[in-house]
């Protein structure tokens, strides 16, 4: 790690990208993500160094933070800026009273597309697929719940919401660092690609075909979860299997999350993963 800089004004160029952290939520970063919290800062710091193609730019912390966080800071490369703020400084810099005090600043701008992701699966895979999940909420959980259940990777269509969103990542506790995934295309691309590579599809819906518990083993299986309320497009559901999760009749259907998390876990321990 190298030495701490201290910084006094809240717009002091150096940390320009940390400014108003939120309303640059909201028009992107080009190439550029937020990481907040001491576990995502972690996760980011190791994915980095796992070569993942995620790297870190710069890290700001809170004052009071930095003793806490020594283990971490000293896997950063000297190369890597630290800066440090007063609390009264940090929540300038931020735009808002930032409790957890820190932040850093990272880059996805060197990961793999879709196509390199499929080709470094493993031959037993699990892969989960979203289509039109536009809450960043339910994008975090979803890579909550693909990585708790051993998924292989994550594939996104053109309409999902970005997961690299400073809400999903903390909302994934970092898992979106962590598992591979890929973002954009067409759907029907990238069930294609899937069948290309040999997995079985299966739709996920309260008009799903078969029981989500007797989906068969087989080595290659993908999930593929639609939006709220709408679901999978009709179009999809024509053309890939479909499986349900059994429930109690009143409701129409499970938080796109929480179905997420159950199915992963059935398919999960199909394939002994669990």
């Amino acid at each position: 790690m190298s030495g701490l800089i201290r910084i006094s004004d809240p717009d002091d160029p150096r940390i320009a990208a940390f400014r108003s952290i939120r309303e640059r939520d909201l028009t992107g970063r080009d190439g550029l993500f937020i990481a907040e919290g001491k576990v995502v800062l972690r996760m980011l710091v190791d994915a980095h160094a796992a070569g993942t193609g995620f790297t870190t730019r710069s890290v700001l912390l809170l004052e009071n933070r930095v003793d806490g966080l020594r283990d971490i800071l000293d896997h950063l490369s000297a190369d890597i800026p630290v800066y440090v703020a007063s609390g009264t400084v940090f929540d300038e810099i931020a735009g808002f009273h930032m409790h957890r005090g820190i932040l850093a600043l990272g880059s996805s701008a060197h990961r793999p597309g879709r196509a390199d992701m499929l080709d470094s699966l493993p031959a037993s895979s699990l892969v989960l697929v979203a289509c039109g999940l536009s809450n960043h909420d339910n994008i975090g959980s979803l890579f909550r719940n693909a990585a708790a259940f051993g998924a292989d990777g994550v594939l996104l269509d053109e309409t999902c919401c970005d997961p690299l969103y400073r809400k999903a990542i903390r909302v994934s506790v970092g898992a979106v660092l962590k598992v591979p995934f890929a973002r954009g295309s067409a759907i029907a691309d990238i069930l294609q690609d899937l069948t290309g590579q040999g997995f079985e599809l299966w739709g996920l819906s309260p008009r799903g075909a078969v029981d989500i518990r007797d989906i068969p083993a087989t080595p290659r299986i993908a999930l593929v979860m639609g939006t709220e309320g709408e679901g999978l497009p009709e179009a999809v559901m024509q053309t890939i299997q479909t499986a349900r999760i059994r429930q109690r009749p009143g409701l129409d259907s499970l938080n796109v999350a929480t179905a997420t998390g159950i199915a992963l876990h059935e398919v999960a321990r199909l394939k002994g993963l669990v």
